[in-house]
């Protein structure tokens, strides 16, 4: 069997796109879509997304890690999946919503960029030399001295596979306030790797500068991956946070026909 796809990247994290509304794709087959996103064998992404029909809002996203399993919430994948429903005429309006695998959200395309509303997020763990939240998908925030210089996927590998996080996993965020712009490196569970962009680890990290008081206003942090730039708003009450947008790209690469 035959399949249409499409490539889309926000801010470098990129994925393979299906419009699968007759829902003939298996998203079980981890094998199937391990090899879909394997950069040397297959297409090559971070991850794969099924665009379905679902009652009550515009579509449903499913989400699959770039190793076949299950995933959490992605917020890049959001906003390239908002995108790709308008591209293709499933989404004829600006204000659009879409169920995903952690709730209801809400998007607002714009000129140039998306923006999704993330899940509120109650609580955050204070670790002392860390913290850790949950904006969708798990994350570890930790602060860095030199976020450009630090070696990604060693020490995230250690954080992800330490005893307390080797069963369910955990992102990994290094973090780094530097001119006004809070700079991200991100380590994701499921790809194994550092990512160029990681929209719910951007969102963790923008809510820890917000405790920390060097968001970049008390209701916006903006942040700086090695794949791009994004911008999240919030409202903070304590250690409660509301209202979360997530804002940035989300672009098309290309499309073609793979053999299923």
């Amino acid at each position: 069997m035959r399949t249409v796809f499409s490539k889309y990247h926000g801010t470098g994290n990129d994925f393979i796109l299906i419009d699968d509304r007759e829902h003939a794709f298996d998203e079980k087959d981890e094998a199937r879509i391990a090899r879909l996103c394997d950069r040397h064998f297959g297409i090559g992404a971070d991850g794969l997304i099924l665009i379905r029909k679902e009652e009550g809002c515009d579509f449903r996203m499913v989400y699959v890690n770039a190793d076949g399993k299950p995933s959490s919430m992605c917020g890049n994948g959001g906003r390239c999946a908002v995108k790709f429903a308008a591209d293709h005429h499933i989404v004829r309006k600006k204000e659009v919503t879409f169920l995903a695998v952690d709730g209801m959200h809400e998007a607002v395309i714009g000129e140039k960029t998306i923006k999704l509303r993330m899940k509120d997020v109650h609580g955050i763990e204070d670790g002392g030399d860390f913290m850790f939240l949950d904006t969708g998908s798990p994350h570890y925030v930790k602060f860095s001295a030199n976020v450009p210089g630090i070696d990604v996927y060693s020490e995230g590998k250690k954080i992800r596979n330490s005893d307390r996080f080797r069963k369910e996993g955990t992102n990994v965020n290094f973090i780094e306030k530097k001119d006004n712009v809070l700079l991200v490196r991100t380590y994701e569970r499921g790809v194994e790797n550092e990512t160029l962009s990681c929209g719910t680890g951007a969102t963790a990290s923008a809510l820890v500068a917000g405790v920390h008081g060097i968001s970049t206003t008390p209701t916006r942090c903006d942040i700086s991956t090695p794949g791009g730039n994004l911008s999240v708003h919030f409202h903070r009450s304590e250690m409660h946070f509301s209202d979360i947008w997530l804002e940035g790209p989300a672009e098309f690469v290309f499309k073609g026909e793979t053999e299923l």
